[in-house]
């Protein structure tokens, strides 16, 4: 009694998930995302009160009270 091999067969896509798969993944992907971008708008923002990417007329030199300002920020979030 030789049979074929039993497959038990899945929906086809072009990623080769099914749909609870596709998903699952699909909320991985949104948090890390989320989570990734979030992160990127902080450091933005660090770096921003840091070194603004537009100084002022006077150059960085019109800057220096971005320092007392960030240091303020910083001892507020932590």
């Amino acid at each position: 009694m030789a049979s074929g091999p039993i497959t038990t067969e899945r929906p086809s896509s072009l990623s080769g998930l099914t749909e609870p798969e596709a998903k699952e993944f699909h909320a991985i992907f949104l948090t890390s995302f989320l989570i990734f971008t979030a992160i990127a708008v902080v450091a933005h923002i660090l770096v921003w009160l840091w070194r603004p990417w537009l100084p002022g007329p006077q150059g960085y030199a019109s800057l220096e009270g971005v320092r007392d300002a960030a240091h303020a920020l910083v001892t507020m979030i932590g």
